[in-house]
């Protein structure tokens, strides 16, 4: 992790991929600290139950995936939002990977776009983000 400063951004950079872990017991864990423990979440039987092909990341866990992307690239960046798509379920135990690519850049405000894409292993996107960050 580097902290960075505007001066070093350039437009259309792409962010260093990174493949989040998605284990049942990570998910579980962090189900469990947002109070988010049923099934859907837990057990992929119980998902299946449910309609679900298994066990699937809660969105909210999908979405601060996309912001420890921006942190992992710059540790100093303030992160003012993220607009998140989810296109498909993100599955449990399963590989997937996050990608960002710089989009705008606004030198007066040291503002910058970024697109975010959580794809799985088949190269299918699951979820789209774009993140308004500032840096010094």
């Amino acid at each position: 992790m580097s902290g960075k400063a505007f001066s070093d951004i350039e437009f259309g950079e792409d962010l260093p991929a990174f493949k989040p872990d998605t284990s049942l017991a990570n998910v579980t864990k962090f189900a469990k600290a947002v109070g988010m423990m049923t099934g859907r979440f837990t057990d992929h039987e119980a998902a299946r139950k449910q309609g679900l092909p298994g066990a699937i990341v809660p969105g909210i866990m999908s979405q601060a995936m996309l912001a420890a992307l921006v942190h992992r690239w710059a540790q100093n960046a303030t992160i003012e939002k993220i607009d998140t798509i989810f296109r498909a379920p993100v599955l449990v135990d399963q590989e997937h990977a996050i990608s960002g690519v710089v989009t705008d850049m606004d030198e007066d405000e040291h503002r910058i776009e970024i697109d975010l894409t959580l794809e799985n292993a088949a190269g299918e996107t699951r979820v789209l983000g774009t993140a308004t960050v500032r840096l010094p």
